[in-house]
């Protein structure tokens, strides 16, 4: 990871299971290092469940493990693209502001369902009744299309206006579901912490970056990131986009008769590269990691 250690970390990138598509490259250690990945919290809020991929505690600062963090991300990207292959579809939750435009982004490149504004509880665990919403929302969306709204009069086309408003940042994202999801992908497993809680009521798996101040074990496949700066979300949360594309081209793939066999997930290590080091790199910048945790974190 970072400062000085007896191993080092990969500058290639690394090369993770074929699915008869597109090789899985995810970003090299350097490019998560200065995407300031491994910054987390101050010492005072971490959370001590998250020792198995922390690193060392430096000058007030928890360092997140880069090399645990790869592990990690490798895992996950392998389990979305197998699910995704296999037909199902995955919910990405990024409802916190830093994480709104990458998450929308890759939802429209991978066509899967998202929620950016606010999280409905009971989305997952009271489906019927919100999918009535869904089913309202669509209705006034028919509306909108044939014009009934314009020649309402002024006073009622405004309150549909306003319910729309509503129902549109509830489910903006999900108007294509009719069920539940296989899997979601959550930004920050703080701030979704009742989208993970009704997923681990029903057993669907979750993949969320966790931060030193979280509990990763809420979390089936937890990635251990920075959460709360803009370019660590982007490297990681494209990286997992990546993966959500080779999964609809395995589809397509399967579906034709053409996918090779599915490998297993249990992969558990990684090739470093014994020839690169951050360490110099490391130590020059971990003086100043305080000051880079507070211009990355959102004010008030």
């Amino acid at each position: 990871m970072v400062g000085r250690r007896s191993h080092t970390l990969s500058q290639a990138r690394v090369q993770g299971p074929s699915y008869g598509v597109r090789s899985t490259e995810l970003p090299t250690a350097k490019e998560l290092f200065d995407a300031s990945v491994h910054v987390g919290h101050q010492v005072r809020r971490w959370n001590p469940k998250f020792r198995p991929y922390l690193y060392a505690h430096r000058y007030g600062i928890s360092i997140i493990d880069l090399e645990k963090t790869l592990i990690q991300l490798e895992k996950a990207c392998a389990f979305l693209e197998q699910l995704v292959t296999s037909g199902q579809n995955v919910w990405l939750l990024g409802t916190k502001p830093q994480a709104r435009d990458v998450v929308r982004s890759i939802a429209e490149e991978t066509a899967m369902p998202f929620c950016l504004v606010r999280w409905l509880g009971g989305t997952i665990t009271n489906f019927p009744t919100i999918n009535e919403g869904l089913e309202k929302y669509r209705k006034f969306l028919a509306m909108e299309q044939r014009g009934d709204i314009e020649r309402m009069p002024n006073k009622e086309a405004s309150s549909l206006r306003r319910k729309m408003l509503r129902l549109k940042n509830n489910f903006e994202g999900l108007l294509g579901i009719r069920e539940r999801p296989a899997a979601i992908v959550a930004v920050d497993s703080g701030h979704e912490a009742i989208a993970i809680q009704e997923a681990n009521k029903w057993n669907i798996p979750v993949v969320a970056l966790v931060d030193t101040n979280s509990d990763p074990s809420r979390v089936d496949h937890p990635i251990p990131a920075n959460d709360d700066s803009v370019r660590s979300i982007q490297i990681i949360v494209r990286a997992i986009g990546d993966a959500l594309l080779r999964g609809k081209e395995g589809r397509e793939l399967r579906q034709a008769g053409k996918l090779s066999p599915l490998p297993s997930l249990e992969r558990e290590d990684i090739e470093l590269d014994p020839q690169f080091t951050l360490s110099e790199d490391a130590e020059m910048a971990l003086g100043n990691l305080e000051n880079l945790r507070e211009k990355e974190e959102p004010k008030g």
